[in-house]
């Protein structure tokens, strides 16, 4: 089978290239799920109800989200409404929504798990603890994680702790993407970061002009969206459905 993950889509612009390259890429590369992180989806940041439906519309099975998840309180229902839509499955017991789904796709079954890390993000419960867990009650080989984290070494930790556990660690949250995507040894896909969908010629999809300010002066700014044409990054991750292992993972770019 063969898994279709994009990067952290920025805003309005970064939905309509998803919408303008998405099914082309499904059909030339015979994909069977899709899954989209969509946590900067909105204007202004965050997701809103209207650009996670509009994510779902053009193609996503799932959308996964991070620290931006709870920014616009318009989206909260949802998160109880549409078991599509999911946050870190570590945040605390209680808080609304869920942190992972299974998707039945009649020749098997995936489940997508969202993670968050701590290192320089909020302190939400010990992710290494919560997927331990996650883990024990899951009842399909076939298991992708979207870990959202800031540092490279919990990332690349967690895709260690987790070879031969899940079939693929693909990391998000800081929009740039790395070229060390491989298949570990026990048979898991990992990067440790897939990059962004979005304007290309920005700071994280920020004007380039407002963030330099920002980092120049350490003075409040306002933040735009960048207007420059789109790139698309992401992921295709083949992997045996029977077993769960990766056979391959490559990266995606589209300009």
């Amino acid at each position: 089978m063969k898994l279709l993950f994009l990067g952290d889509v920025v805003g309005s612009a970064g939905v309509k290239f998803v919408k303008d390259n998405i099914w082309k890429i499904k059909r030339e590369r015979g994909i069977d799920i899709t899954v989209i992180n969509g946590e900067n989806s909105a204007e202004g940041n965050g997701i809103t109800p209207d650009s996670f439906e509009e994510l779902i519309r053009i193609g996503a099975d799932v959308v996964t989200t991070g620290n931006h998840c709870f920014r616009r309180r318009e989206i909260l229902p949802l998160y109880e409404s549409r078991e599509c839509l999911i946050r870190p499955a570590n945040y605390p017991e209680g808080v609304i929504g869920r942190g992972s789904v299974t998707v039945d796709l009649g020749r098997a079954r995936v489940t997508v798990i969202n993670l968050m890390g701590t290192v320089y993000l909020d302190s939400l419960d010990n992710p290494f603890y919560v997927i331990d867990r996650l883990l024990e009650n899951a009842d399909t080989p076939n298991i992708i994680v979207d870990f959202h984290a800031e540092a490279t070494a919990e990332k690349k930790a967690m895709g260690y702790y987790l070879d031969g556990r899940v079939t693929a660690v693909l990391g998000t949250h800081t929009h740039v993407q790395t070229a060390d995507e491989t298949v570990l040894e026990g048979g898991t896909a990992y990067i440790t970061d897939v990059g962004m969908t979005g304007p290309e010629v920005s700071v994280l999809g920020v004007k380039k002009e407002l963030a330099i300010e920002k980092l120049r002066d350490h003075c409040p700014v306002a933040f735009k969206e960048s207007t420059s044409p789109c790139f698309l990054n992401g992921v295709i991750v083949t992997f045996n459905e029977r077993t769960g292992r990766a056979e391959e993972i490559e990266r995606l770019i589209i300009r």
